[in-house]
């Protein structure tokens, strides 16, 4: 049977914006407008006075709201009739650009919030580049606050216009322009009746609409080895593991690689029964026809076109720590089911989060700091630019010593 596609249907949502822009109040008004609230969830959702406040949904920290910011990523799971959704609320704050990094890595909409009275600001051009250097396929600039604006179609024409200037700056193709009021509901989920002039799509039904499977990488096969599978008293022999990214079907013809030992695909099985096919997301065991030598942390790919195995790379990092990232250090490499050493040769640049501008090589990369470095490891890795497929070019970096994840990595 040929494998289903109701993974389809899942939809990864990251939201960024400046302070005050009104992230959660947004988040809270998707899961309120769309029936996603369970009963003693929406009992908690009114203050003192008994207004109703929708960002306690993500601001679920009693600290954090008493300060007025929120400082981690919240996620939060909802479900439309047409749409699984998994949303990553990030802050705004530019001291937790790591933060973002690691809530809209995953991401295949990033929603950039404007508030309407204030328009493109220092950080909505950064979240737009990050955004841009994660991959993200599609972009929405969603320009909130029109009913203090008066929802005016001028203002929101002239912040579209602003965010257009630098927009070539970045290599996201799909960007839409939603004018909305999360504290009001307008353009959220229902239509505005506010904004006659907005002949678009209300929020959700923009993101209902949205196929995540038109940016997947469906061509170059890449399946790492998670498990090798043996029963006992046969000669069985499966290779368990997700696919990555491509297609993989019975037939084909592989290589295994680092070592790069041909072989055929004799069968694709799930616990279910056999595929005719496997795609990225799906988990399933692979069965060769021939006898080859493969463990975790081997990829399979398609013979007509393998990459070569590498062993230096250069790649872009976002640096987690609070001790700085120094030419000369050693880390250990997790890339996709395989961990290993590597040590930093060199620091390339560093990007100016204000700028968007690379700068000259820094002696160090420091908390938040967002550079290129050059990288060399032990073992041959099957790592592919971060912009052709985002599941085998991106990387974490583990410092051995406290078992800290110290930095998030796209290959270049």
């Amino acid at each position: 049977m040929a494998a289903s596609r109701d993974t389809a249907q899942l939809l990864r949502l990251a939201t960024a914006g400046s302070v005050d822009d009104g992230k959660s109040t947004l988040i809270g008004r998707l899961l309120h407008d769309s029936k996603a609230i369970l009963a003693d969830q929406y009992d908690d959702l009114h203050d003192r006075h008994g207004e109703l406040d929708l960002s306690r949904l993500t601001d679920g920290l009693r600290a954090e709201r008493e300060q007025g910011i929120t400082i981690d990523v919240a996620y939060r799971y909802f479900a439309t009739p047409r749409r699984r959704f998994i949303l990553a609320d990030t802050p705004g704050h530019v001291q937790y650009t790591r933060n973002m990094v690691t809530g809209a890595s995953t991401a295949d909409v990033a929603i950039i919030l404007v508030d309407a009275r204030h328009g493109v600001v220092e950080q909505t051009k950064r979240h737009a580049f990050i955004a841009a250097l994660l991959g993200i396929p599609h972009l929405v600039v969603a320009v909130n606050k029109m009913d203090l604006v008066g929802y005016s179609e001028e203002r929101f024409d002239e912040i579209a216009r602003e965010f257009c200037t630098f927009q070539p700056l970045l290599s996201v193709k799909d960007v839409a322009f939603i004018p909305i009021s999360a504290l009001r509901g307008d353009n959220v989920v229902d239509p505005s009746e506010e904004m006659p002039w907005y002949a678009g799509e209300p929020l959700l039904r923009y993101l209902e609409a949205i196929d995540p499977e038109d940016a997947r990488n469906l061509d170059d096969l890449r399946f790492p080895v998670q498990l090798v599978i043996r029963a006992e008293g046969n000669d069985y022999r499966g290779y368990a593991g997700q696919v990555a990214s491509g297609v993989v079907r019975p037939g084909d013809d592989v290589v295994v690689l680092p070592a790069g030992t041909r072989a055929t695909v004799a069968s694709v099985e799930t616990y279910d029964g056999p595929l005719e096919e496997a795609h990225p997301p799906l988990s399933v065991t692979v069965r060769l026809a021939e006898d080859v030598d493969a463990s975790r942390g081997d990829v399979l790919v398609h013979a007509a076109d393998a990459p070569e195995a590498v062993r230096e790379l250069e790649a872009d990092v976002c640096w987690f720590a609070e001790q700085p990232l120094r030419p000369g250090a050693r880390y250990v490499l997790k890339h996709l089911t395989q961990q290993v050493d590597a040590v930093v040769d060199g620091i390339v640049d560093v990007l100016d989060v204000h700028t968007l501008e690379r700068g000259p090589a820094p002696a160090e990369l420091g908390l938040n700091d967002i550079g290129r470095v050059r990288l060399r490891t032990r073992r041959p890795l099957v790592a592919d630019p971060y912009a052709r497929n985002r599941a085998t070019g991106a990387f974490i970096l583990i410092d051995e010593a406290t078992n800290d994840t110290v930095a998030g990595g796209m290959v270049a």
